[in-house]
């Protein structure tokens, strides 16, 4: 977990050491450590820098990530903006400045419903879920059944719309359309909290029942 809000940022690799880091949120400097620390313990090769939106808690450490590793992250065309003014984020929703290592860098490639990510032998199928911000998206791996939902789906919950970039009627017609229709033993790695499955969001979540 990473930052004060307790972000999830996760490195997704496999048996060829290349890696891809999703909503790095690494703020301070023992959670920029850690992740070198385990990229390079682990002999990994970073190819792709993902968010699954554009607020700030989910792209803290993309300069770090730059820095470190040359790559920009890869996020939704709508929200491509609020990444590159996170500055803007950080004053409005915050309350604070940031400093040269948390300010923003610009945006890679910007992301739409159905591109695929590839590293290594695997690939992730880019879902647009359109809610917590217009520009949300899940990255879905159907050869390991595990969905990476940033703030669209909680354990037993869901993320908040009542953001200006927030929409409930675009969180139903997600949490309907796309979301409820992901197999059901599908792992869910959620952007805040524990993991869950689709089979246990579609018999417990009350958004999804």
């Amino acid at each position: 977990m990473c930052n004060p809000l307790q972000e999830n940022c996760y490195v997704v690799s496999d048996e060829t050491c290349e890696c891809v880091i999703i909503d790095c949120g690494a703020m301070w400097e023992d959670e920029r450590g850690a992740l070198r620390g385990y990229i390079g313990g682990g002999g990994l090769r970073p190819v792709h820098l993902l968010a699954t939106h554009g607020h700030l808690d989910h792209n803290f450490g993309n300069r770090f990530v730059y820095g470190e590793y040359g790559l920009k992250v890869e996020v939704s065309e709508l929200d491509a903006e609020m990444v590159e003014h996170l500055d803007e984020q950080a004053r409005t929703l915050f309350g604070m400045e940031l400093d040269k290592e948390l300010a923003p860098v610009s945006v890679g490639r910007r992301l739409q419903d159905g591109d695929v990510v590839r590293f290594g032998s695997h690939e992730l199928r880019v879902l647009s879920t359109p809610g917590h911000t217009h520009g949300s998206v899940l990255f879905y791996c159907e050869s390991e059944h595990v969905v990476f939902t940033g703030d669209t789906l909680f354990r037993m919950s869901i993320g908040r719309t009542d953001f200006a970039e927030g929409s409930w009627a675009e969180m139903e017609h997600s949490l309907r359309q796309v979301v409820a229709r992901l197999p059901e033993e599908t792992a869910v790695l959620c952007g805040h909290g524990p993991r869950s499955t689709i089979a246990d969001e579609l018999k417990f979540n009350p958004y999804l029942r």
